[in-house]
């Protein structure tokens, strides 16, 4: 099928969505469109002046006004921009910078005393404190001369530069056209088509992370509609925003989703605004999704993708049947299939699980850097994306497991998604999480990590998976915990629960 419009860069799409209509909200501020193409253009200015233009610019911000203009105007400058998580630590952050070798970085000015010295260390040229107590980016909202760069970047110039999130090791750095941004804001409005100026995006999800640009960012600007801006999470805060700002759409979590349902009067609220909520970036159990469409009377819109892919490869697409536990189908231009764990060659058939592995014009350049996992990792035009999945006879994809997660006890290949699944399948249970950990007679065990939401204990979950598991499968070891350990995106941290087990 054909694709709606297709950008030659992300500056091109803002710069065709002028007028008065809202474009931002955040914390009482807002900007029209006219404002934030202003701001936008005040600012690349500024960044073309120090050298942005072919280079890289860290941006170091939590969700404002301020990270939606840099980003844009990073883009403008002609740089690739490098979304970094504000909360890292030192070592993180180091690491990223480091290696992504920025000529500049913004960052909050809240967080000066942890970028500043890092930033002087690696001898990154310029460095520009933005927010409180800092530079203000939307004060060129009234400055009627201010006009974006009459050069805009081309579609195959390096766009973003977005560090994968993984929870062991160092982190790479993901190489990202103007293209393949492009074409992938495109193809995700032919499946999440978009209803135009009264759409009201509510982001709650931060802005570094390529879940919230892809779902929330750009589509706003896509549709000439209005992003609301949350700077943090509180379940609240949330609630509050899609009655009072009528939010038509929400991109969230699983750990969001949860969140909200767990908190008190959520059954209560308005959800009469809400079209669709889009959930991506980890695993949504079907009982969420049951749950929430249950009480909210909202469709549940998951999708699949990583920050290699550009990210969205699949989705349940709007409109059509959901099939719960599906992350629904390839969006157009793109294709998917299961091939075997070992060689990554031989093409599995309907209802075998295996790697998952994706081609389509939104698919990464390549690992910044890093020329033998590029080369691992796209093979004969093929990205091959570490997931387990497995296709079914209607060509809905199911992601099963992470490859590295994968466990083999006895001699089994066991992947802890199903176990997952098994566990929140339990009335009493509100999340859940199972990992696999050294064992001398087997191999490898499961242990799993369960949280409560009423009066079961680990006996009676380990009976519950007894009857709806293979004996290998069902878990060694569960322990009831009070939370299960998140990384900085909200995503289960597969690597503390492991030490938390071996450490048992």
């Amino acid at each position: 099928m054909s694709l709606p419009e297709v950008y030659d860069s992300v500056v091109h799409m803002l710069a065709g969505a002028g007028g008065d209509t809202e474009a931002l909200l955040c914390e009482g501020n807002s900007l029209s469109y006219t404002e934030y193409i202003r701001c936008v253009g005040g600012f690349s200015a500024e960044l073309i002046a120090l050298g942005a233009a072919g280079e890289r610019v860290a941006l170091i911000c939590g969700n404002s006004i301020h990270m939606a203009i840099a980003s844009f105007a990073g883009h403008a400058a002609g740089a690739q921009i490098v979304p970094v998580n504000p909360i890292y630590s030192s070592r993180e952050l180091r690491l990223v910078l480091a290696d992504a070798d920025p000529v500049i970085v913004v960052y909050d000015a809240s967080a000066a005393d942890l970028v500043a010295p890092i930033a002087d260390r690696l001898g990154i040229a310029h460095q520009i404190a933005v927010g409180e107590g800092g530079r203000l980016l939307d004060t060129w909202r009234t400055d009627v001369s201010v006009r974006l760069p009459d050069k805009l970047p081309a579609p195959d110039d390096l766009a973003t530069l977005q560090y994968t999130g993984g929870t062991t090791g160092i982190p790479k750095g993901v190489n990202i056209t103007h293209r393949q941004l492009s074409v992938n804001i495109s193809q995700r409005e032919a499946a999440w088509p978009l209803s135009g100026l009264d759409e009201r995006i509510l982001c709650v999800m931060p802005l570094f992370h390529v879940f919230a640009s892809s779902v929330c960012l750009h589509p706003a600007v896509y549709c000439r509609g209005a992003m609301v801006i949350l700077p943090r999470f509180h379940p609240g805060a949330v609630l509050d925003a899609i009655e009072a700002e009528r939010i038509t759409r929400l991109p969230a979590g699983p750990t969001i989703l949860h969140g909200l349902m767990g908190f008190d009067g959520f059954e209560s609220r308005d959800f009469s605004s809400l079209r669709s909520v889009y959930s991506g970036s980890a695993p949504l159990p079907e009982k969420t999704l049951r749950q929430w469409q249950a009480i909210t009377g909202c469709v549940v819109l998951e999708g699949f993708g990583q920050s290699e892919s550009g990210p969205v490869l699949t989705v349940n697409w709007d409109g059509k049947r959901i099939v719960p536990g599906s992350v629904g189908k390839p969006l157009p231009k793109t294709e998917i299939e299961i091939v075997d764990v070992e060689t990554g060659t031989q093409i599995l058939p309907v209802g075998e699980q295996g790697e998952v592995r994706a081609r389509g014009p939104q698919v990464m350049s390549g690992y910044r850097g890093r020329p033998d996992e590029t080369a691992a990792t796209l093979r004969g035009g093929w990205l091959y994306t570490g997931d387990i999945g497995e296709i079914d006879s209607a060509g809905n994809l199911y992601i099963r497991d992470r490859k590295k997660d994968m466990v083999i006890t006895g001699g089994y290949n066991v992947y802890p998604r199903e176990i997952d699944e098994v566990l929140y399948s339990h009335p009493c249970v509100a999340e859940a999480a199972a990992v696999g950990i050294p064992d001398d007679y087997r191999g490898e065990v499961i242990v799993a990590y369960v949280v409560l939401a009423g009066g079961a204990d680990a006996s009676a979950l380990r009976a519950h998976c007894a009857q709806n598991l293979a004996k290998y499968k069902v878990p060694a070891r569960i322990e009831i915990v009070s939370e299960i350990p998140k990384t900085s995106v909200g995503k289960i941290d597969k690597a503390a629960l492991r030490k938390m087990a071996v450490g048992g």
